[in-house]
């Protein structure tokens, strides 16, 4: 059955309308996609304001404490994953330790 949606092939549907549902939820996927990423480079700017005030005022760069927080904050709402992807953002923000 040859499909009419020209995305069929890309989608791995094997029906018109499956091939549109899943054409609409992957550009909703980009959507989130894009704000993520946004929202990961504005907490990155702020990370960097956060840092530069605790040096500043003769502390360290990093604080294990807040970011033993995050670890378990990410854990918490998202289970196991939620750490490698807590411990990626925490480097994207404050650089490798």
């Amino acid at each position: 059955m040859a499909l009419t949606t020209t995305s069929a092939p890309e989608t791995g549907a094997r029906t018109p309308e499956a091939a549109a549902l899943i054409d609409d939820a992957r550009e909703r996927i980009d959507t989130l996609d894009d704000r993520i990423i946004g929202l990961i480079q504005e907490r990155m700017a702020v990370s960097a304001v956060i840092q530069a005030a605790r040096i500043a005022s003769g502390g360290r760069r990093v604080n294990l404490a807040r970011e033993m927080e995050v670890l378990s904050r990410y854990r918490g709402a998202l289970g196991k994953p939620g750490t490698p992807l807590a411990m990626t953002l925490l480097e994207l923000c404050r650089g490798r330790v």
